[in-house]
Parts: structure tokens; sequence; C-alpha cells
């Protein structure tokens, strides 16, 4: 199977599409992965090669990363859809399947995983909020808004998946123009503002469409696509999980996190903290080893802490 991976960035964000990439290497991808980017490329890719339309950072042994330049003026949350779309339109339309990743995961699993998984339907997280029942005010809220727009709803579902992961088929792949389609319906109808992800009136308001994942998750009940979910573990939202680690809102994301300062606070070090730090250097080098060895002492003493001093629970 001949597959791709992107994510979209800006900012700082560059640093966790490192690590995302140092751990994807790791675990034995070995490919393409394309970076949609605001702003500037990031420091760290050296000796790029302009490509047309794209530049190409070289990882070696058939790996590299290709930068994209983004000129939208939605907020990158919302443009997942869009970006997908456009590489299978423009810049990669042989390949058989596309995964996105967001820019602050870490993997943990071996590539070929993610191949068979990606083989049996669309390949989804649960998120943590997890069980939202068929029935459920909002999730019918969400179908009323599709069914007033002319969709019809092909299938109940019952479980919220995350829109930080998500991998398709290409046979699949009508799914993202229905996500991208809904978000710009809603925008039309006063629900949601492209340029800013979590508008403040949305979440709490009927239809309650809020932010990209609530338009994934009613595309998905659009449409009679296979689905191959996993749940909130597969994101590190419950302890157990083996796929992938995602530093979600609340967390602070592992390249800004003071280790010690979060610890006496109450908040030792997260196992997507640990990861990040342990990822942030081969192939691509983030830090200088100064700064490593800094942060490996910080988890050491963040985690000792974390033994004695705890936040209390919500």
């Amino acid at each position: 199977m001949q597959t791709a991976i992107c994510t979209v960035f800006e900012k700082d964000y560059h640093y966790g599409v490192g690590a995302l990439v140092n751990s994807l290497y790791h675990h034995g991808f070995r490919g393409i992965f394309w970076a949609g980017y605001r702003g500037n490329v990031p420091p760290w890719a050296k000796s790029l090669k302009t490509e047309n339309g794209y530049q190409e950072f070289s990882l070696g042994e058939g790996c590299a990363i290709r930068f994209v330049k983004l000129t939208t003026p939605k907020h990158l949350g919302f443009y997942k859809p869009d970006f997908m779309s456009q590489l299978w339109e423009d810049y990669c339309p042989d390949i058989d399947a596309l995964f996105y990743f967001d820019p602050d995961i870490v993997n943990k699993c071996e590539w070929n995983f993610y191949e068979n998984w990606v083989s049996r339907g669309i390949a989804l997280c649960g998120d943590s909020w997890y069980l939202v029942p068929a029935n459920h005010p909002r999730r019918l809220a969400w179908k009323e808004f599709a069914e007033n727009n002319g969709f019809a709803c092909e299938r109940e579902l019952d479980y919220h998946y995350n829109s930080g992961f998500i991998g398709v088929h290409k046979n699949h792949k009508y799914i993202l123009d229905i996500w991208q389609k809904l978000e710009e319906l809603g925008e039309m109808a006063g629900y949601a503002n492209l340029e800013d992800l979590y508008n403040g009136n949305t979440f709490n308001h009927y239809p309650y469409l809020y932010g990209d994942q609530t338009y994934l998750n009613l595309a998905l009940m659009l449409t009679n696509y296979p689905l191959s979910t996993v749940g909130p573990d597969g994101m590190d939202f419950v302890p157990g999980g083996t796929i992938m680690s995602h530093a979600t809102v609340p967390n602070i994301k592992p390249w800004r996190k003071k280790l010690l300062l979060s610890a006496l606070e109450g908040s030792s070090p997260t196992i997507t903290d640990k990861l990040y730090w342990q990822h942030s250097q081969t192939p691509i080098q983030l830090y200088s080893m100064a700064k490593i060895l800094w942060q490996k002492f910080e988890i050491l003493c963040g985690s000792a802490l974390g033994r004695f001093i705890r936040r209390a629970p919500m």
C-alpha cells in the first residue's frame, strides 16, 4: 500500500512536527510527510530543495518532509479536510491512503499497524469526551442542522472521535468533501467563524457545532463508509494506550511546558511530555545536547515530585 502522512502547523508548532516525524520514523515510516505551514519553514529544516509547489527536507532512507506554504485565512484546524483534499488532487494523486496527525501528537506504534488499520475503514481515535449516544441532545441538534441543509443521516453513532488524527483510504476520500462542506455551511449559517476555531458563541448554543471536530463527527453520520475505531486509549486520554499520545487542551504543549514548575504545582510530566523529549533529536535534531540533558533532569525530578505533590482531580 502506498501511503502518505500530513499535518498543518504555524509558529512554534514546528517543534511538535519535528517530534512527530521523528517518532514515525523511529517506528518504521518511510515515505513522504506533507506539512502545510503558515509563516516560515522550521529553523531545523536545513538544505531545502525547492520543487514545484513545495520545499523538500530529506531525512534519508527514503523519507522526506515536503513543506507546502498555506495562504488560507482559515484557522488551520478548520483547514484539515481542505489540505488533505488538495494533496490528493494536486500533489500525491496516486497514493492509496492518506493520514493526518495533529502536530502535538507523538506516535508510539509500528507504521505497518496504521497501514493495516486504514485498510479496514476510516481510521479514528475516540475523544476524551467519548460516549455521545445517538439520542444525545447535542448529536440530535447536529443531525437537524445537516438535514436542514439537504443531507440525510446514513447511520447512528454512539461515540465521539478526535479530529487530531484520521486515516482515509482513497475509496473513502469523499468524507473530506463532506467535512469541508459542513464547516462552510456552519459559517454561512452563523454557527462558525472559520478563522476562529473555538468561537465562544457556538459550544453552548444550538446546534452546538464547536470546532472542526464536531463537523467531522457529523460527517461520519452522513456516510456509510466503513469505520475502524479505537477508544480514547488510542491517544492516551486514558491509561493503557499503545498507538499515539496527544497533548490536547488543557495540557500545556510539551515544548512550552516548564516541567519542574508544573510538578511543583501538582502536574508531573505526562506520558506525552516524556515521549516528546524522547523523540526530539533523531533523525531531526530540535535542540542542543545541553537542552536535552536539562530536560531529562527536569523529567526525572518532576516525576519524583509527582509522587508527593498531586493536583486535586476536577
